[in-house]
């Protein structure tokens, strides 16, 4: 093996590659822990829980284009190489982030502060669409042989330490600064922040190498061949997707719906519900590879179908102990308990999806299946939980919630492992 391919295989290469993984959820963070600020700023409303919701819905709207940007972007990194794709998400992503960071409330410029918000969210989601999948792919072609389990879930564990990062710097400002500070101003520091991190992370980008599978792959299919054989492997991704569904779920109901959940139904204090946030993405960051390793030695599926059954029967339960006494050591432990459900799944599935997906469009594959699920289903589940709530009474409903996203898991691991057995005895056959 030549000293360049040992390179690829070392931490600092994971490290380059997962780096701009960090600023996307970083970003989708923030906005979700300061959606309360944010509707107070560009929707504002005599209806509390309407300006709320808009804010949410814009959250949300982010997830929308990521389908697009996975066809459209996934396609181009199948087939001019993944470096390259990895570099232009981050440009897209940060210009988003600018975007938001900078624009006036409604206020001083009317109903186009809102619509520049939405159109940063949609160039955030544009980006998202294809970053997790490049990022993936990359890991899982450059990953030692019996430990792509491990190497991959570095992906997922990168974005809890944007979570943490984040957190931390929501309890600073929270500290440092009055509330009516923070409605003001105070929220668009962390977006500011996120700005200044991207010259180094775009420094530490440009420094990948591109991977040996790509490099030596005889054939580059076009970009129609590419949507050719996404279509002709539809099953495989709609299959895909219903498997993310537990995945996207279960990360944004722990992560950025934790601090708006938090405040707004459980009444508890900002700053606790920040530091629960902190604790889940370190809770992640500990299970996502320690069970991605786990799914090397025992396989994939075992994880996948005990870890969907596991949320199914005690998710719900969960919350609805939450919310019959509401306290911060309840909701540490119940986010704590449901945190080790997610990574403990997600360990397991992000290297499978890659795994399943046809090598000619393994960019592509990957992020449609992902963002479709992100899109329909985990962006929109801070604003779905809070309209469950506000049409049941019930508090506890994110729970059920929750339970539907695990039966579309558990389903898909049924209907994707199958595939692979009836594929297998044919190519034996």
């Amino acid at each position: 093996m030549s000293s360049t391919t040992q390179s690829q295989h070392g931490f600092r290469t994971v490290f380059r590659v997962v780096s701009g993984n960090f600023l996307e959820m970083y970003d989708f963070m923030v906005y979700g822990f300061y959606a309360a600020a944010i509707a107070r700023t560009f929707f504002p409303s005599d209806n509390e829980f309407a300006s709320l919701m808009l804010s949410l819905a814009t959250f949300g709207a982010g997830f929308l284009m990521r389908p697009l940007g996975a066809i459209i972007l996934g396609a181009y990194i199948d087939h001019h190489g993944r470096r390259k794709g990895l570099i232009l998400t981050l440009i897209l992503m940060a210009a988003g982030t600018l975007l938001i960071a900078v624009v006036p409330g409604y206020a001083a410029i009317g109903v186009a502060a809102p619509l520049l918000v939405l159109f940063g969210r949609l160039l955030q989601g544009f980006s998202a669409g294809v970053e997790l999948g490049g990022v993936s792919v990359y890991l899982s072609e450059i990953a030692k042989p019996g430990k792509k389990g491990f190497y991959v879930a570095w992906q997922s564990a990168s974005q809890q330490v944007a979570v943490i990062f984040a957190g931390l710097l929501g309890v600073i400002l929270h500290a440092t600064l009055a509330p009516a500070q923070m409605d003001s101003w105070g929220w668009r520091v962390p977006f500011l922040i996120g700005c200044l991190i991207v010259p180094f992370l775009f420094i530490i980008r440009r420094s990948l190498e591109e991977t040996e599978e790509f490099r030596t792959r005889k054939h580059r299919p076009s970009v129609n061949e590419i949507y050719r054989s996404m279509l002709d492997n539809w099953g495989i991704i709609i299959a895909g997707c219903m498997m993310v569904v537990m995945t996207t779920v279960s990360f944004y109901m722990i992560t950025a719906y934790t601090p708006t959940f938090g405040k707004t139904v459980l009444k508890l204090d900002d700053v606790d519900n920040l530091i629960v946030t902190m604790c889940v993405g370190l809770s992640n960051f500990i299970w996502l590879p320690l069970m991605g390793a786990v799914s090397d030695r025992i396989g994939r599926k075992p994880l996948l179908v005990f870890f969907t059954i596991a949320t199914l029967v005690t998710a719900y339960p969960a919350v609805s102990w939450l919310v019959a006494a509401p306290s911060f050591e309840r909701l540490l432990m119940v986010e704590l308990w449901l945190s080790f459900l997610y990574g403990s799944y997600n360990g397991a599935m992000v290297v499978t999806l890659t795994e399943v997906m046809p090598p000619a469009v393994r960019t592509a594959g990957f992020s449609l299946a992902y963002s479709l699920a992100t899109a329909l289903f985990g962006g929109f589940t801070p604003a779905i939980s809070t309209y469950l709530i506000h049409a049941t009474g019930n508090k506890a409903a994110p729970g059920l919630w929750l339970m539907f996203a695990a039966a579309c898991g558990l389903v898909a691991t049924i209907i994707i492992f199958r595939t692979r057995r009836e594929q297998s005895a044919l190519s034996a056959a």
